[in-house]
This record gives structure tokens, C-alpha cells and sequence, in this order.
């Protein structure tokens, strides 16, 4: 992207395909049933083989390569996209809207990406009165660039500010400012399936205050990058330790909405999990301590023959977007879905485990380790994950059909 396309202080005006509407706006988590997703390839599981993996690059298949008039076309920032991590890489520009307490967001714009300041009283640093959200954009093989369910992110930062007594952008707003961003960095979005421009909204109380309240002033600010897998193991079959004395999340507290504490709260067990070689933590329920719940940033799914169970959304648990749409995925491939109360003994009699979540899309659980015993659910990545894995990024690179009409994309 030419630096002077866009001054340190100008709201951009994108160019996106009229191809989709918000119609679900009324519920933030819940399709109406004659939204039933019809990405089916046939009501039966479908050999990956019949997927065309090969056709180009994607996340199966990242050794793909792309003609060179193809790769000329694009303006790309000069780092090695094939070498990425999921880390911060600094890109062009962010975006800031502000309002006050009562008030409502707008007038927002795009600056140049750096320090922001804040008082040392602010409300986000003294209080924790903040929320994030994550997604992502991809590179579509014509160049032009899908985001994933935007709006799906902009509902959920509005449950999440009204439980942390926080004005939010309506989805609207949220989308359009989501859009500006990607674009004004269109040049860190990696090339296809080398990656995916990850965006992170932040939602947060930056006005001066001393004793226990609201901040009189809120920000909203949106910042980007390029970023490759989640887990170092890649789409390969990750390892789990079950926690059951620290927890995530208490009922009536705020686990189920993506505020920056639940966050905070997880380091020390992750820490120590990770130190010990496991890939990250899986947390039970603090009541009965033998029912699951989610990994420190993951929702996590149990197979057991055609039967797919996930945790229930009970407020101790994060609604993930790629968890609802995975759900759906599933479900037009023919498999049963609950969402339920799940044992941590179902666990480990499992056939296949999984995790999903924005940053890992849908991760491979190759061994659970609870209580000193390490079960294992075989060699390699599971029949079920692939599966779904395979489904869910081709739509969201736009190698496949989007009739469902989850992806917004930009030219």
C-alpha cells in the first residue's frame, strides 16, 4: 500500500461486495433455524480427497505456489511470510474512536500505529474495565480479502461492554471500522495460505479515575497483524494438562464475556503447564471440578462416533464465534452436535478431541494428561478435526462457496 493513499489522520471509505446483510442482529449467539447452515458436501463425512486440497495454497498445503503474475499484482510489506509466527509484526495504521461515559461512539479515524497515551489513573489500568475482541482477514486467491463473521464480533463486544458497565460501538460501526483497518493495511495481509492478518478491537475505559467506578471516557481502538499458527505444533495434534485447582471462570463472574481479566487469570497455570512441555491448560467447572469448560483461549469439542459434545454457554464460558460456526459445519456433514455438560471421564474415553478458537481455528488434541494419567487419541491429526478443518478455512479463504454469507469481502 502506497504510504500517501492515506494521511496519518483520514477515515478511509472502502470498497467491500455487496454480497451480505446482517440479519441476525437481534441475537448475538443464536442462528434463527432458517439459518441452518448449507455448506454440506454430502450428508455423509467426506473423504478430504474430494476437497481439491491441492489445487492452491491454503493452510493444507502452504508449499503451494502462486504464478508470478499473480504475485506482481501485489503489494505486500517485505517480511518472510513463510516463516510466521503468531506474534506482534507492527504494521501501517490503527484506528481510534473515543466517547464519553453516556455517550455514544463517532468521529473515529486512522492514525499512524504506535504508543497511545493514557493516564495512570486511567480506568483500564487501575480497574481492569477493558474488553478485546479477535478475527481475521484472509487472502483470497484474486487478491481480494475476506473477513470472517465481523458482525458476529461486534455483537459480542456489546454483550461483553454492557456486563462491564462500558458504551459500545453499535455493529455497524464496529464492522465499518474493522474494514477501514484491514484496508489501510492490506499490504500485511500474507498471501494466500501463507497466513492471515489477525485483528485485534480493543474496548476500553481510558478516562482518569480514582475511587471504584466507571471511566468517564472510553476508547475504542483497532490494531492488526500478520500472523501464522497459534501453537508452534502447527495443525498438528497438541498436548493438554486438565487443571483441577486453579479455574478460569466462576459462575455468575464474567468468564463468559471476553473482558481482558479472564485473560490475566490463566498465566500462572498456563506457565507452569508449558514449562513442563504441555501445549497449554484445560480447565474444569469450580463447583463439581469434573465437568470441562474451555482451554485458556480455546473452546473444546469431544468425539465419540457420529456424536460431537461441546460444553454448554453457561456464563462461565466464552461463546467462541469458531465454536458456533463449527457447530454448524459439523451438523451439515452429518454429525450429531450437543452442547451440554461434558465429564472430564467422557474425556478421556473419547475417540477424538478438539479445540477451536479465532487464533487456532480448529487445533488437534493428541494426548490429555489428567491426574498423572496421559491418555492418547492416536498418531497424527484426527479423522473429525481434519475434517472440519478442511470445511471452515476453505470458506474463510474463499476457496469454496460461502452460502451461508459469513464472509465480508473487500477489494
Amino acid at each position: 500500500m502506497e504510504r500517501s493513499a492515506v494521511s496519518s489522520r483520514i477515515r478511509l471509505t472502502n470498497l467491500i461486495c455487496p454480497s451480505r446483510h446482517f440479519p441476525s442482529l437481534q441475537s448475538p449467539f443464536l442462528f434463527p433455524s432458517s439459518h441452518s447452515l448449507s455448506l454440506k458436501l454430502s450428508q455423509n463425512r467426506v473423504p478430504l480427497t474430494s476437497l481439491n486440497l491441492l489445487e492452491a495454497p491454503s493452510p493444507l498445503n502452504p508449499s503451494a505456489t502462486l504464478s508470478d503474475s499473480y504475485s506482481e499484482t501485489l503489494d505486500l510489506a517485505d517480511i518472510e511470510w513463510d516463516n510466521l509466527g503468531f506474534g506482534l509484526q507492527p504494521t501501517d495504521y490503527m484506528y481510534i474512536m473515543k466517547c464519553a461515559r453516556g455517550g455514544t461512539f463517532s468521529k473515529g479515524e486512522l492514525q499512524r500505529f504506535g504508543n497511545i497515551e493514557l493516564n495512570p489513573s486511567a480506568g483500564i489500568l487501575n480497574y481492569g474495565q477493558g474488553l478485546f475482541e479477535g478475527l481475521k482477514a484472509y487472502r483470497k486467491q484474486d487478491g481480494n480479502i475476506l473477513l470472517f463473521r465481523p458482525e458476529e464480533n461486534g455483537l459480542r463486544m456489546q454483550v461483553g461492554a454492557e456486563r462491564m458497565c462500558m458504551p459500545s460501538p453499535t455493529v455497524e460501526q464496529f464492522v465499518e471500522a474493522v474494514k477501514d483497518t484491514v484496508l489501510a493495511n492490506k499490504r500485511w495481509v500474507p498471501p494466500p495460505g501463507k497466513g492471515s492478518l489477525y485483528i485485534r478491537p480493543l474496548l476500553m475505559g481510558s478516562g482518569p479515575v480514582l475511587g471504584l467506578a466507571p471511566s468517564p471516557e472510553y476508547t475504542f481502538l483497532i490494531y492488526v497483524s500478520p500472523v501464522g499458527n497459534y501453537f508452534k505444533e502447527g495443525l498438528a495434534p497438541i498436548n493438554l494438562i486438565v487443571e483441577n485447582e486453579l479455574h478460569r471462570a466462576t459462575p455468575g463472574g464474567t468468564g463468559g464475556v471476553k473482558t481482558i481479566g479472564n485473560y490475566a487469570a490463566v498465566l500462572k497455570a498456563q506457565s507452569e503447564a508449558k514449562a513442563k512441555g504441555y501445549s497449554d491448560v484445560l480447565y474444569l467447572d469450580c463447583v463439581h471440578k469434573r465437568y470441562l469448560e474451555e482451554v485458556s483461549s480455546c473452546n473444546i469439542f469431544v468425539v465419540k462416533g457420529n456424536l460431537i459434545s461441546t460444553p454448554a454457554i453457561k456464563g462461565t464460558i466464552l461463546p467462541g464465534i469458531t465454536r458456533k460456526s463449527i457447530i454448524d459445519v459439523a451438523r451439515s456433514q452429518g454429525f450429531q452436535v450437543e452442547e451440554r455438560f461434558v465429564s472430564v471421564d467422557e474425556l478421556l474415553d473419547a475417540d477424538e478431541v478438539f479445540c477451536t478458537g479465532t487464533a487456532v481455528v480448529v487445533s488437534p488434541v493428541g494426548s490429555i494428561t489428567y491426574l498423572g494419567k496421559r491418555v492418547s487419541y492416536g498418531d497424527g491429526i484426527g479423522v473429525v478435526s481434519q475434517q472440519l478443518y478442511t470445511v471452515l478455512t476453505r470458506l474463510q479463504m474463499g476457496l469454496s462457496a460461502d452460502e451461508m454469507n459469513w464472509t465480508v469481502e473487500l477489494r
